[in-house]
């Protein structure tokens, strides 16, 4: 099954648009009336979706995948990057949905260095 995404708030919602002009389902924060809502629940959103959450904020996130391991709690992937252009970030995204599935993310931290 496809990746689904949802871009966290620190996300610009122009990379959500140029990802769906790409095929991909995806939705900002912004778009999904999540602005300012704490990390963990946007995750909790996330996983309600059952969408891959893409994020900038690393730590946090990397904390929150550490939490969710040692508490049995299951998510949909989370992908981790530093602040890129949206292009850059585009062709990333774009290299790893073509070569990862919905299936593979599950409980999974990856980081968008890895995809150059």
């Amino acid at each position: 099954m496809k990746i689904k995404l949802y871009l966290d708030e620190n996300i610009q919602t122009a990379l959500a648009d140029a990802l769906r002009r790409n095929g991909v389902d995806a939705i900002a924060a912004e778009e999904a009336g999540k602005r300012s809502v704490p990390d963990p629940k946007q995750l909790e959103y996330a996983t309600r979706e059952k969408r891959t959450i893409f994020t900038y904020n690393r730590g946090h996130f990397a904390k929150l995948h550490s939490i969710c391991a040692a508490e049995g709690r299951a998510h949909c992937g989370i992908i981790v990057s530093t602040q890129l252009s949206i292009g850059e970030a585009l062709r990333r995204i774009l290299k790893l949905l073509s070569q990862l599935t919905a299936e593979d993310m599950v409980n999974r931290l990856e980081y968008l260095s890895n995809w150059k």
